[in-house]
């Protein structure tokens, strides 16, 4: 006889972005994400080259940040 102990699983949702809050599917958090599959930057609140670079892992990158550089999201600065 086999006696096996089954222990709870801890709920943790990562299904939204540590930053803003917004929803990231579990492929973002695989490709993009840390270690833990947990998205700290995302699509909504950070630009497409710092994402690709590690700011969705959490890493510090280079590129300046579209929330304190205005017109760095793709768009014109509003006047």
């Amino acid at each position: 006889m086999v006696c096996v102990t089954i222990a709870p699983q801890l709920s943790v949702d990562n299904s939204t972005c540590k930053h803003c809050d917004s929803y990231v599917s579990d492929r973002f958090r695989r490709v993009y994400g840390d270690n833990s599959d947990r998205a700290h930057r995302c699509g909504e609140c950070d630009s497409y080259r710092r994402l690709t670079r590690g700011s969705a892992a959490g890493v510090n990158v280079g590129i300046p940040d579209p929330e304190t550089s205005p017109g760095r999201h793709g768009g014109e600065v509003d006047a």
